[in-house]
C-alpha cells in the first residue's frame, strides 16, 4: 500500500513554506473495504497529510543534514465527513526552527476553502539517512529537484 497523502510538491521556499496537491478519489486504498455505504475521508489522513509536507520542508530547510520526526501535534481541525471527490492543496510553514527541533504549522484548502488545519506540529531533528538518501527521495517523493 502507498502511504504517501500528496500527490506532488508544487512550491518550496527554504525555510519558510512549502505547497503540495492531493487529489481524494474513490479509488484510494486507504477507502477500500473501509466502508460499506458512504466513505469518507478520515481526519489522520488530513494530518499524515500535512505532517509528510512539513517534514520535507524541515529536512531540506536544513540541506537534507538531518531526518524529522513528528513529535507533537496540537491544535487539529479536520472535516468530519468529506467524501471523497476532491483535489486540496496542502500549505506548510516553518515557525522557528534550531539544531534540536522545528515547530512548523499547516493547512489544507480544498476550492479556496480551509478544511482542516495543524496549529503546532513540532518536529524532533536526528541524524539518520545519508544526505545523499534523504536528497533521493525528496526527488521521488516531491517530482522537484532540490537547489
Amino acid at each position: 500500500m502507498r502511504l504517501l497523502f500528496y500527490d506532488k510538491v508544487t512550491e518550496i521556499e527554504k525555510g519558510k513554506s512549502i505547497t503540495g496537491v492531493k487529489v481524494f478519489s474513490l479509488s484510494e486504498e486507504f477507502l477500500r473495504h473501509h466502508y460499506t455505504k458512504k466513505a469518507i475521508v478520515p481526519g489522520v489522513v488530513f494530518i499524515e497529510a500535512m505532517a509528510q509536507l512539513v517534514g520535507w520542508l524541515v529536512i531540506y530547510s536544513h540541506d537534507f543534514n538531518l531526518s524529522a520526526i513528528m513529535s507533537l501535534v496540537e491544535g487539529v481541525r479536520v472535516p468530519p465527513m468529506l467524501r471523497p471527490g476532491f483535489s486540496a492543496a496542502i500549505h506548510g510553514e516553518i515557525v522557528s526552527t534550531s539544531k534540536r527541533d522545528s515547530l512548523c504549522k499547516a493547512r489544507v484548502l480544498v476550492d479556496g476553502e480551509e478544511v482542516a488545519s495543524l496549529n503546532r506540529i513540532i518536529f524532533s531533528h536526528f541524524q539518520g539517512m545519508s544526505r545523499e538518501d534523504l536528497i533521493s527521495r525528496f526527488r521521488y517523493y516531491s517530482g522537484m529537484e532540490p537547489d
